[in-house]
């Protein structure tokens, strides 16, 4: 058993990194002081090159704004400080994803609660009058950061969040939903909940398995709307309550791959069909609340741009042990969560049967952990727990309330330490952890993590409590963390010239200069082992990065006689479904050593149809042997990580970018207008006076540690197959108010049609489009 033990506050985070200091200052593998983020980091994106924006659930939180208490922050990357930022309605638990034209959406959420996530007062949750937020479940809230990087970032009317759900909003209410972004930019919102907060269903009653009496929407919906709400969706009815936050992404054909508890299923948007794949094997679930790690393996050249998912970690509680809409049966914390690793390539290049392929296991089980892909072609994963699942609760099936051991955790044994995955390395020797600084911030339900531009990892957010509680074993958490990788030793990193601002589908390439201050030694190694990527980070919560990925441009090079090299860079291969449209950083790494990101717009930005146009051969690599970098030291450790490429080998054919499928989803068909106002109107009216917090509404005494078998076993817990480490998890659990629990509940109609504000034109789904600031700003009335 190991014997470090996290602490249990919020004290400052050891740097034990064993790499040396790079030319930035920073040392690889360590893991420093982020700063405050005000709010709890629920979910976070990168809005741009100097700002993290942050979303919290509505809850107590001591940060004031407009006289309620905030759950919106901007984070400024340089400072590492935070300035809150207000929202109207309520965004627990919501998904993200960006838009075309570098707009970020949170989508869906939870009603409007109370202090301790009672549900609001006004409207069986419309409002309420405490906390002052307004029912979040339709919601859709907009905000284009591209030009918002300057001090005024918080305070800019043409910076705020668009949050008016009678003008922007869903169809039907979702909580926990997944959102897929398709080649033209429009967004599928993918199931979710009605309300509840476990898992979704009410288990054992089997009168309503499809809609579990209105709580469960087991339903697709487009925004901008395509027309009306699916019918129910058998995939998504059939994953027995683990259907939260399915995992999605979209594939080369233009098809949805999606995966929910044990299924697997690829959907065709066009004509609605499913082709269901092979069963997750292990019986190993990676949705919420097991929350596995998942991605999308970068896509290469030499990968020919194959799509390929892997999963690590989650956990194979039995259908029994997982409960209900209010907690799981067993006690979670005791079950060792898993460290099996599968993948799966859903559209192989060589035609053959989708199937699930063993790899790797990680260095120790994990549930709530996040991959975060680097600019270097390889996999982080951070936070998370080696026991238990996401989600918080009062009790479980086994333990009464006051029997809890670890407040309303559902996880334990945080897990503190990284680990780097390289999909290049020869099975058996892809993961790492070896010189990573260890955190003593317990990362668990709620956590979040992002790639920043310049290549480190912002780690923020915990908080498995309903509501703030800074005395809990694993607290409510505002400091945030920043992860160096390995590549930060290096002492200097590429910085190159001539970075665009936008890349196309296809067409003539583009050139990059390398100065020879970038690198060291031999110019045609560095240019042999220059690799540039395009790096999405996504919209990050409940240890997804949605819509986050990774592609490759095919280059070739120049090497001149000062030591600079020219590459000469492919546009994006002309096949939106492999990167969809929108905001991307673009790096340049050299040696396995990455430049900062530049922000770029691939695609045209706007909805619809990409232009799309063959891509134009590179000219023929050029060496000089006798030039040099002028750099201090000599290559990164990490060089090779550019997945095998070698831009030597590179001709100018086009044939490099390998055999893309260019499939195209068919036209958005936006609604008219109907002229009706969507829901009810409530008049939000922020009270001035701070809002006071009880911190120890769930105070847990006599602890002196964390997640080890003492702690449990203090309390009279068994701790059999209990594992002692340094993580953190994260989790979420509300009432349930479905019709078969709450008979007098009103019911909740699934295909309630869609309505714009009237005489508004339903085609400005995103008021950021236009060059005129918002009609509304976030307080008008509602």
């Amino acid at each position: 058993m190991r014997s470090s033990i996290l602490a249990l506050g919020l004290g400052a985070t050891a740097v034990l990194a064993q790499g040396s200091k790079g030319g930035e200052g920073h040392a690889g593998g360590a893991i420093e002081d982020g700063g405050d983020t005000k709010v709890s980091a629920m979910m976070m994106f990168v809005g741009n090159e100097k700002k993290v924006y942050i979303l919290d659930k509505s809850e107590g939180n001591a940060e004031q704004i407009n006289g309620h208490s905030a759950y919106a922050a901007i984070y400024d990357i340089a400072s590492r400080t935070a300035i809150t930022m207000d929202v109207a309605s309520n965004p627990f638990c919501a998904a993200g994803m960006h838009f075309p034209n570098g707009s970020f959406l949170a989508i869906g959420g939870n009603s409007a609660v109370g202090p301790g996530a009672a549900v609001g007062d006004v409207g069986n949750g419309a409002f309420d009058t405490t906390y002052n937020d307004l029912d979040g479940r339709t919601s859709v809230r907009i905000i284009n950061p591209l030009e918002c990087t300057g001090n005024d970032a918080a305070t800019n009317s043409n910076c705020q969040w668009y949050d008016n759900s009678n003008v922007t909003h869903l169809q039907v209410p979702r909580w926990y939903p997944a959102v897929a972004p398709t080649a033209k930019g429009d967004l599928a919102v993918i199931g979710g909940f009605v309300a509840g907060g476990y898992i979704n269903r009410n288990y054992p009653q089997e009168n309503d398995p499809i809609l579990q009496g209105g709580a469960s929407q087991p339903t697709i919906e487009w925004y901008p709307s395509r027309g009306k709400v699916s019918d129910p969706v058998p995939f998504l009815y059939n994953a027995g309550g683990l259907n939260s936050y399915a995992i999605t992404e979209l594939l080369a054909s233009g098809k949805m791959f999606m995966q929910a508890n044990l299924s697997t299923t690829i959907w065709n948007p066009d004509t609605n069909d499913y082709q269901n794949l092979p069963d997750m094997p292990g019986n190993m679930v990676r949705v919420y609340p097991a929350s596995g790690a998942t991605a999308l393996l970068p896509m290469t050249v030499a990968n020919n741009y194959s799509q390929t998912i892997l999963f690590c970690g989650g956990n194979n509680l039995t259908n029994d042990q997982w409960g209900n809409y209010s907690w799981p049966n067993a006690d979670t914390w005791n079950i060792p969560a898993g460290s099996r690793c599968d993948s799966i390539t859903p559209e192989p290049l060589d035609s053959s049967a989708p199937a699930y392929v063993s790899d790797d296991p990680m260095p120790e089980g994990r549930t709530m952990g996040q991959f975060i892909i680097l600019p270097d072609g390889k996999l982080l994963v951070v936070n998370g727990g080696v026991n238990g699942t996401a989600g918080y609760a009062t009790e479980t099936g086994n333990t009464p309330p006051e029997q809890m051991p670890l407040g309303m955790s559902l996880a334990s044994g945080p897990v503190g330490k990284p680990a780097i995955y390289d999909p290049t390395a020869p099975k058996g020797k892809r993961w790492s952890n070896e010189g990573f600084a260890e955190s003593q911030i317990p990362r668990l339900y709620h956590s979040s993590a992002l790639l920043l531009p310049d290549a480190s990892v912002l780690i923020a957010g915990s908080n498995p409590n309903v509501d703030v509680n800074t005395t809990t074993h694993f607290p409510t958490t505002y400091k945030a963390e920043i992860f160096y990788p390995s590549y930060f030793s290096a002492p200097q990193r590429p910085v190159p010239s001539g970075v665009p601002k936008t890349v196309s589908y296809g067409g003539k390439p583009f050139d990059i200069t390398v100065p020879a201050s970038s690198y060291s030694g031999a110019a045609n190694d560095a240019a042999n082992a220059t690799v540039i990527w395009l790096n999405r980070p996504g919209f990050t919560t409940h240890g997804m990065n949605m819509g986050q990925r990774a592609i490759q441009l095919n280059n070739t090079y120049t090497v001149n006689q000062d030591g600079s090299i020219t590459l000469h860079v492919s546009q994006a291969p002309p096949n939106p479904n492999l990167f969809q449209p929108g905001p991307a950083f673009m790096f340049v790494t050299v040696n396995g050593i990455p430049s900062n990101g530049t922000l770029v717009i691939v695609g045209n930005g706007q909805l619809g149809d990409q232009p799309t146009s063959d891509l134009v051969a590179l000219p023929a690599s050029q060496g000089l042997a006798s030039a040099q970098g002028t750099g201090s030291g000599s290559s990164n450790s990490s060089k090779g990580s550019n997945n095998g490429t070698s831009s030597s080998n590179q001709s100018s054919s086009a044939s490099h970018t390998g055999p893309i499928v260019g499939a195209v989803i068919g036209a958005i068909a936006l609604v008219g207008i109907l002229g009706a106002i969507f829901g009810i109107i409530l008049t939000r009216r922020r009270r001035a006076a701070s809002r006071s917090h009880t911190g120890g509404v769930y105070p847990m005494a006599g602890a002196s540690t964390v997640g080890g078998v003492s702690a449990l076993a203090s309390r009279g817990v068994g701790a059999t197959g209990l594992r002692n480490s340094d993580s953190s998890a994260f989790a979420p659990l509300q009432d349930n108010y479905s019709t078969t629990w709450t008979p007098n509940a009103s019911q909740v109609s699934l295909h309630s049609p869609y309505h714009d504000e009237a005489n508004f034109r339903s085609g400005e789904f995103d008021p950021y489009y236009s060059s005129h600031p918002p009609r509304m700003s976030t307080n008008a009335a509602r």
